[in-house]
């Protein structure tokens, strides 16, 4: 009789294996299974820690909105940009892999460069975009735009034909971005991947709010009606108006917002609301304005009734460009007490503020000391979002959600920064090894010639000298010896994330 049972047997294992099977589309595959949580990561540009009172009580700017969300979440105080300059932090942080890696050797793309992203490379919209959210992008883009071409590799964006490479071929859905930074032609905005307005008319640049000018930008190229003081508040619009659109029922898809601020990178254009409003001149004036609009943002995602189950991030993609002359003029210190500025290899170029709110998963009023790098949002994001990650993805980046949720203390003992002029920096635990002399970036000396029997690198005790004053690197040979082969093993391997 065994034979006449085959066939609905067949038909019934058929069955339950077709109800397991997961479903081919992504809205329907996040309403079959356990809510996953949206992400909100905001990325300013050019703040620095010191800027924030949760940071630093002495800071000169008001910061409430960003205050309130360290006490709502957990705050870093050793978080770290994987370069202090623009464009390698946001390959690095949309890729989970070091930008050295890539054909970015060191300095940043302007805005006729093609894309750095390389065809095919996941970033963590089109990995989330994978499992069903629903993605989008706001602001500076600053990664190039138009495929590049590796035939052709200095050839210019064209921005008289269809642009095929950009945040709408990276995995983002919809977006509104300028090509690069704010100082950078040509000055127009793109929207899903075409042009608003062509740049039919010209600026003939401006000069730095420190030598007198309306705040820095390049001469070139822009589009007619393109308005310079209206691109930070744009950002916030657009990124208040496409957070008002989530529904909060059932059935709403989770969803990915990456909001990145061309403030308070140059030029320094706080809007009149806010002109006055710090003791640190125009920069601390557009740093307030970047609180407001961070808080504005906030107040959305509140508006949409999904902020409850919403991993908001919140950082900057390098140090504050905060000279010494201006810490002693405005008695503010940007970059709190750490060495150097923006674009260096010393701590102020790469140590950044990084606030995480996540009701329900991250406690508030928290402080972690673990070591942390933006190259870890990758991996940290996907895990929250439980979207396993290939063997060829996010290479340099390790998950921190044991560390955001309490689970663990520290998940790194070593990081890897770069410098503006591409100078290596390597942590071990509270130690900082540079591979050369000088600051790497914008503080001079950026560079000095080793001399006979003198240090060829640098090597500081965080725990005991934070302000690198005391250079270890012939007082320890076996130290600098080992961190060095680990650096050289780094830079000649593929990952140093583990596979997971």
């Amino acid at each position: 009789m065994a034979p006449m049972h085959r066939a609905p047997l067949t038909a019934l294992l058929a069955a339950l294996l077709a109800s397991l099977a997961p479903p081919w589309d992504p809205a329907t595959l996040c309403a079959q299974s356990p809510r996953r949580p949206n992400v909100l990561l905001i990325l300013a540009d050019d703040l620095g820690c010191g800027d924030l009172g949760c940071y630093q009580e002495s800071s000169r700017i008001p910061t409430p909105r960003l205050d309130a969300l360290a006490a709502q979440g957990l705050r870093f105080t050793d978080a770290h940009s994987p370069s202090a300059v623009c464009t390698p932090t946001r390959y690095a942080l949309l890729t989970g892999r070091y930008a050295w890696r890539s054909r970015l050797k060191s300095g940043v793309l302007d805005g006729n460069s093609r894309l750095l992203i390389e065809p095919g490379r996941p970033t963590i919209a089109s990995r989330l975009r994978d499992v069903g959210y629903a993605t989008a992008a706001f602001g500076k883009w600053h990664l190039g735009l138009g495929a590049f071409d590796p035939e052709q590799p200095k050839a210019h964006t064209d921005y008289g034909a269809p642009l095929d490479g950009g945040p709408h071929t990276t995995g983002f859905d919809e977006s509104l971005v300028i090509p690069a930074s704010l100082d950078m032609p040509p000055y127009v905005w793109v929207r899903n991947g075409e042009l608003e307005e062509a740049a039919t008319a010209r600026t003939p640049g401006s000069r730095r709010r420190w030598d007198g000018g309306d705040g820095f930008w390049r001469a070139g190229p822009m589009a007619p009606t393109f308005d310079f003081t209206d691109v930070q508040p744009r950002v916030v619009r657009a990124a208040v108006d496409w957070l008002q659109t989530r529904r909060s029922d059932a059935t709403a898809r989770p969803f990915f917002c990456y909001v990145a601020l061309p403030a308070p990178h140059t030029p320094w254009l706080p809007t009149d609301e806010f002109r006055g409003r710090s003791g640190a001149g125009y920069y601390g004036d557009y740093v307030a304005e970047v609180d407001a609009g961070i808080g504005a943002i906030l107040d959305a995602l509140d508006a949409s009734g999904r902020a409850d189950d919403t991993l908001v991030v919140v950082t900057s993609d390098n140090g504050s460009h905060w000279r010494p002359e201006d810490i002693e003029t405005y008695h503010h210190a940007a970059n709190m007490h750490w060495r150097g500025m923006k674009a260096d290899g010393w701590e102020a170029g790469h140590r950044v503020p990084l606030l995480v709110r996540w009701p329900g998963h991250v406690s508030g009023d928290a402080r972690s000391d673990a070591l942390i790098g933006l190259v870890d949002l990758f991996a940290t994001i996907t895990d929250a979002a439980r979207a396993p990650l290939g063997s060829d993805e996010a290479e340099d980046s390790i998950s921190q959600l044991d560390v955001l949720t309490g689970a663990a203390d520290a998940e790194r003992s070593e990081l890897v920064c770069h410098s503006m002029r591409g100078l290596f920096v390597l942590r071990d635990g509270p130690f900082k090894l540079i591979d050369g002399l000088g600051s790497g970036g914008f503080t001079a000396p950026a560079h000095i010639d080793p001399v006979d029997g003198g240090p060829l690198g640098q090597l500081y005790d965080l725990d005991r000298d934070p302000g690198e004053t005391e250079n270890r690197w012939l007082a320890e040979p076996e130290r600098v010896a080992r961190m060095r082969a680990r650096l050289d093993a780094i830079r000649a391997g593929t990952r140093t994330a583990p596979l997971r």
